[in-house]
């Protein structure tokens, strides 16, 4: 069941008539929470339930035991950690270790067949399987820092772990901020009311209208359905993507924390204009906010980030951005494309090129933007050869017919509007004029704004995407 969904209309209609009733209760809370993301998340393949359960399960009877057990606290975190991680190994990366080490035997003129030994149902990839692990193990993690207490109560775990707005894409929400606003409800207030709506519209004008406009221009890129090509021509692609991608998964974020909100919760930003970033480094800051900072509380900080001198903080640095390039998928592209990032992170960390170009914000913002889209290349392209082929026509140059844009008008229109749309929040930042104008006319300009964001969800929508980071 997705957003963009007839289905999921009807879904949240039916919940939020029944939401006013069963949030009275702390048990009838968190039940009705439960069954209906189970339905939420079942939708797809209800078989994919049994993974949820059995990772939650592990995971509050782990962080019970801690309690229960201290001296015992790194072997119970230890068991959590096999199963969960081990259970995302074998659906996620099962065929891709099997094929490297198939590939390491045969140097060795040896044979081995592993890929085909691999059960089928291990095949399939449960939606959302990377968002909930990562969840499931901030609980267990934090509770054995001494960070959080286990909850006494399933119900509560499970309204948790499997909160549908949330569910399959994100934002990861830790157990120690969102367990304690489970524990009670409020009732949103008009304001709140209509902040929820904003996200909401804003959310599924970010998926329906541009980037699902734009996917079928890139698509045809990739899968090689076009006749056009060139320097040009790729640019614009890579430039496209890189919206595309944003306004997909940042479009998500908003509809669940619009959803959120509806219920009277608060789940944190995940996506601060990351575009406008004026460093790597602050981009990394401003996108996947839920993720990035788990690698770093969990990861980066555990390995003794930069406190340790400077060539372990660079293998640190590497470590986590390694990891969370795999994290996004079992492909050779995904660890380029970590590893573009971690050689970006470290030029601006030692040169500090970009502190030269601090009286220069836009051409700061141009530049991070352009390594950023050069980096989503290798995110977007089936395999490191066609990465490599459509770096080599945008930097080797090739013309290009700039019929394409007239064929494609009607999608590159949308990526127009993205761009002014960027400009604008900017503006709203920077400039002092447009701040001052929107702080005096800030309820009728979102009235129009949602206004209009209604009005192109009905009639200007791209065809139906399923959203990107499903896969993930």
């Amino acid at each position: 069941m997705i957003f963009n969904s007839i289905e999921f209309l009807v879904f949240s209609i039916l919940f939020f008539l029944l939401w006013p009733l069963m949030r009275t209760k702390d048990d009838s809370r968190w039940l009705f929470i439960v069954v209906s993301s189970f339905i939420f998340y079942g939708w797809w393949d209800w078989r994919f339930l049994f993974l949820i359960v059995f990772s939650g399960l592990v995971d509050y009877v782990a962080g019970g035991l801690m309690v229960i057990k201290p001296k015992y606290k790194k072997v119970i975190l230890g068991t959590s950690l096999i199963a969960n991680l081990g259970s995302l190994f074998v659906f996620k990366y099962s065929v891709f270790f099997g094929r490297i080490i198939e590939a390491a035997f045969s140097l060795l003129n040896l044979e081995v067949d592993l890929v085909t030994r691999i059960p089928e149902f291990a095949l399939i990839l449960p939606v959302g399987i990377s968002f909930y692990t990562f969840q499931s193990l901030s609980y267990t993690i934090d509770i054995y820092r001494n960070r959080l207490q286990p909850t006494k109560n399933i119900l509560h775990f499970f309204s948790y772990l499997a909160m549908f707005p949330q569910l399959v894409a994100g934002p990861i929400i830790r157990a120690k901020d969102f367990l304690t606003q489970l524990e009670s409800y409020s009732i949103p207030n008009r304001r709140a009311r209509w902040n929820a709506l904003k996200l909401i519209c804003y959310g599924l004008f970010q998926k329906v209208v541009i980037a699902d406009n734009l996917s079928y221009f890139i698509d045809s890129a990739y899968e090689g359905s076009t006749v056009y090509s060139g320097t040009i021509y790729w640019w614009v692609v890579a430039i496209a993507f890189s919206f595309q991608i944003y306004a997909d998964f940042s479009g998500y974020s908003l509809i669940a924390r619009g959803l959120a909100k509806a219920m009277g919760y608060h789940f944190r930003m995940n996506f601060n204009h990351p575009y406008l970033a004026t460093s790597v480094r602050q981009f990394w800051a401003r996108w996947h906010i839920s993720l990035s900072t788990w690698f770093r509380d969990y990861v980066y900080i555990p390995l003794g980030g930069s406190r340790k001198g400077v060539l372990y903080g660079v293998f640190a640095l590497t470590i986590t951005m390694l990891l969370s390039g795999i994290w996004h998928g079992a492909n050779y592209t995904f660890i380029i494309w970590a590893s573009i990032h971690v050689i970006l992170i470290l030029i601006e960390r030692h040169s500090k090129w970009n502190k030269k170009l601090e009286k220069f914000p836009l051409l700061l913002i141009a530049i991070v933007f352009i390594q950023v889209s050069i980096s989503w290349v290798y995110f977007r392209a089936i395999s490191i050869e066609q990465a490599n082929e459509v770096l080599n026509r945008m930097f080797v140059y090739e013309s290009s017919s700039l019929q394409f844009i007239t064929y494609y008008f009607n999608n590159l229109s949308f990526l127009l509007l993205a761009f002014v749309i960027e400009l604008l929040i900017f503006g709203r930042r920077e400039l002092t004029s447009i701040k001052e104008f929107y702080n005096k006319n800030r309820e009728v300009i979102d009235v129009a704004l949602v206004s209009c964001s209604i009005f192109m969800i009905f009639f200007l929508r791209g065809e139906g995407q399923q959203f990107i980071y499903f896969q993930f």
